[in-house]
């Protein structure tokens, strides 16, 4: 808390508000404030480093921090605080490093850092508050303004406990979800008085106001050319190597082991990295499987490669969810709506994790960093007049292709109409919410990834990784929301592999994922270093919802009042008309609102009981 009139802050409030966070950090809790600021903090302890770490900490009384951080590459930023200042004491838990970095650089220290961070610093030297989200916000930030009073958590609900704070809801975020199953500003919250600060920003709040600003942005300039083939291998081996390395700081970790290529090749990695340390990390592998759909083979190749790799593995059978199973369980509601009927399922996950370990490695992002285009790729050498080049690769790729008609079959139906199996915009929308926020427009906009396209050669991987997906999905997956002490991963995401990948020319590194392969030869199975990308067939939530039984809880809904703002709830049906899921999914949105709405409603009476209790 920060109240930029200088008055006190309320000091009973903060210390039942941080009491209140300690499922998500059960391993110590602490207060400090000083007249008109104060910070609060529990531990989760998930580093080696961070077995006697104590927040809030400080720096010669002058810098106070509380922080959620991981900080990757310490041993440079080490080296750069020795050359900037020999004789600075050493740091050596994570917010320790945060603060020698803003010690020596001020608000310029986010250049510096890498890893998975959300922190604020007291700095009393200038009466401010400074505080950062890292670059692809897997640590989550909320703020609010309550008069004079700044208030920020990593968690959402500890936000709403203020007592000043409405209930009201964002209209916008609501259009959203309903269009899209998420809020797509990066800025707001599901929470009219609740904001949130986007990934790769960074704010500074004083008495004279608050001051926000982007510091990154995914390169598109980048360009690594190597003559031998091999090298491109190698350099990414060593930076994923280093990559997982700093996210395996821990005595046990868990593996999503998909039984894809892109969770085969992190677990190969993470094996070979624990069986060389003397800081070995025991690994566990999980799997989610679906035995009654013929098509999911997940189950079996995971346990091939885990069996290859001699890392154990536990299965999560999922076939007896049913839809909306288990939302009025207070345990597993979600902070903000989601969109998945099945979300349950996920909980089920977390708590499977959560006994073996603090920790899960995520293989997420390889699909968009290695997103494969070669029509810009073919441009850019036009516009370079590389002749040569565009002689040789273009051949080569139309040779390796196994046919050119279903990428001529997509361009057609983008240049002469729509997509046939896209979603239609919904019917059942209430006309006058629609209208208010334009929903059609909005509509419009968000169903593509967005026009502006920086990177010359790689322009849907680069613009793939600032869609608000991702923040949403790190903040459904933060202890904070699923109120389980695991904190996931994801080596791919590491700012060396990500400027590494966005700099290599797309053919034939990212064909049918080529790099990835090479690099994982003779580490893996050779039937799964080679199997082709195999999505489910089938749908779980469609197939599940075609069950006569699973369509009982359609009769039995009790409708929140305040649904009928946003929907016509007579334009619905138990199954919906769209033959696809993704139809399918956007019909079930005003189910999964008003399943939020009322478990939100009483969630919030239960907190502010907590609270007052402290």
């Amino acid at each position: 808390m920060f109240d930029k009139s200088g008055a006190p802050i309320d000091f009973a409030l903060l210390r039942a508000l941080t009491q209140f966070l300690s499922y998500a950090g059960p391993d110590a809790r602490d207060t400090y404030s000083n007249g008109s600021f104060g910070f609060g903090h529990t531990m989760l302890r998930t580093t080696r480093e961070a077995a006697f770490e104590r927040q809030p900490a400080s720096l010669a009384g002058q810098l106070w921090i509380t922080a959620d951080a991981r900080i990757d590459c310490r041993n440079e930023l080490k080296r750069k605080f020795e050359e900037a200042e020999p004789n600075r004491p050493p740091a050596s838990t994570d917010s320790e490093l945060i603060l020698q970095a803003y010690a020596l650089w001020g608000e310029e220290c986010v250049q510096h850092l890498r890893g998975d961070f959300a922190f604020a610093i007291w700095d009393a030297r200038h009466k401010k508050l400074f505080c950062a989200r890292d670059h692809f916000g897997i640590k989550p930030f909320y703020y609010s303004e309550i008069g004079n009073v700044f208030l920020f958590s990593n968690v959402l609900n500890c936000v709403r406990l203020h007592p000043d704070l409405s209930e009201d809801l964002n209209r916008a975020a609501i259009g959203d979800f309903l269009l899209f199953g998420l809020n797509c500003d990066l800025h707001t919250t599901t929470f009219r008085d609740i904001q949130r600060l986007p990934p790769a920003h960074c704010l500074s709040v004083s008495a004279e106001g608050m001051r926000m600003r982007r510091y990154w942005s995914a390169p598109a300039s980048g360009s690594i050319r190597y003559r031998d083939a091999d090298d491109y291998v190698e350099h990414f081996q060593i930076l994923f190597q280093s990559a997982v390395a700093d996210r395996l700081r821990v005595d046990r970790a868990g593996i999503f082991l998909s039984g894809g290529l892109d969770s085969a090749a992190l677990a190969a990695t993470a094996r070979e990295l624990s069986s060389g340390s003397s800081e070995a990390s025991e690994l566990r592998a999980y799997t989610i499987v679906y035995k009654s759909l013929r098509s999911d083979r997940d189950g079996a190749h995971a346990r091939e490669i885990a069996d290859f790799l001699h890392i154990p593995i536990e299965f999560l059978e999922l076939q007896g969810l049913k839809p909306f199973e288990r939302w009025n369980d207070p345990g597993i509601n979600s902070p903000e709506p989601v969109d998945d009927p099945l979300f349950a399922g996920m909980f089920d996950q977390f708590k499977m994790v959560a006994a073996h370990g603090r920790v899960a490695l995520c293989g997420e992002g390889a699909d968009n960093l290695m997103h494969f285009e070669m029509m810009p790729y073919a441009k850019h050498l036009v516009r370079e007049r590389n002749v040569r080049r565009l002689f040789q690769e273009v051949p080569r790729y139309l040779g390796q292709r196994r046919s050119i008609w279903p990428g001529v079959t997509r361009r057609f139906k983008g240049l002469f109409g729509k997509d046939p199996t896209a979603p239609l915009f919904p019917r059942w929308l209430a006309p006058e919410f629609a209208n208010l926020l334009d929903l059609n427009s909005r509509w419009k906009e968000w169903t593509e990834l967005p026009v502006s396209r920086p990177h010359p050669i790689r322009p849907k991987a680069h613009v793939s990784l600032s869609i608000p997906q991702w923040a949403n999905m790190f903040e459904q997956e933060s202890p904070g929301a699923t109120r389980y002490p695991v904190e996931v991963r994801y080596p791919f995401l590491d700012l060396r592999v990500v400027n590494y990948l966005l700099a290599l020319p797309p053919f034939p590194f990212f064909f049918e994922k080529r790099l990835l392969r090479e690099a994982m030869a003779g580490r893996l199975p050779e039937a799964s270093r080679v199997r082709p990308k195999t999505p489910l067939a089938d749908d779980p939530l469609v197939r599940s919802l075609r069950n006569a039984e699973s369509t009982e809880w359609f009769d039995q809904v009790q409708w929140n009042s305040d649904m009928d703002r946003y929907i016509n709830r007579s334009a619905l049906a138990p199954l919906p008309a769209g033959s696809d899921s993704e139809q399918i999914s956007l019909d079930l949105r005003p189910l999964c609102l008003n399943f939020w709405l009322q478990s939100a409603r009483r969630v919030r009476y239960n907190l502010r009981a907590e609270v007052c209790n402290a």
